[in-house]
């Protein structure tokens, strides 16, 4: 697939039960992208929300999949199969558990470590040479499930934390974008 567009996908949760949770971070940082380039994410196709546009002359989709966080790849996959997307040109935002609050980290590839979400994109992509900007949301409290901490809602408290994490995660994808032409 010999393609210069750009697929970025933040992961979440559809619905107003979800919308501000740890486990949106991927939606939450998507919205602010989609703000500063300018793009509606008004379509849908393949059970997501996207919206098509430019930054700085390359052609960029943004995505967020409808599909829920653990069968994100069920839209990710046909999005790319559909617009040519090579793996290489897909990045995806997401939570994760294993980075501290307030820090974001940009990966060329890598594994799904213990992310569901990943698992999916990974196994329908059948790859994960694929770039990715995590969102710290770690660590999870001591006495928490898992589950249950990625569902709560971001508390008020550290709030301006983790949005200013969403500047960095959006940011840094455009970034990515430049650099690697």
């Amino acid at each position: 697939m010999a393609n210069d567009t750009w697929l970025i996908a933040g992961l979440g949760n559809p619905g107003d039960k979800y919308a501000y949770t740890w486990h949106n971070c991927g939606f939450l940082a998507m919205e602010l992208l989609a703000d500063k380039c300018g793009i509606s994410m008004d379509r849908t196709k393949f059970e997501g929300l996207y919206g098509k546009g430019k930054y700085k002359g390359k052609d960029i989709i943004l995505l967020k999949p409808q599909t829920f966080m653990n069968n994100s790849g069920l839209s990710i996959a046909p999005m790319a199969n559909f617009f040519k997307v090579d793996p290489s040109h897909i990045i995806v935002l997401y939570d994760d558990i294993d980075i501290a609050i307030g820090t974001i980290r940009v990966r060329s590839k890598g594994s799904a470590g213990t992310h569901n979400g990943m698992k999916s994109i990974i196994k329908c992509l059948g790859s994960q040479e694929f770039p990715r900007v995590r969102i710290g949301t770690g660590p999870v409290p001591e006495k928490w499930a898992l589950i249950d901490y990625v569902l709560a809602e971001i508390p008020k408290d550290i709030r301006q934390t983790v949005y200013d994490s969403f500047e960095q995660a959006a940011d840094a994808t455009l970034k990515y974008i430049t650099d690697n032409e």
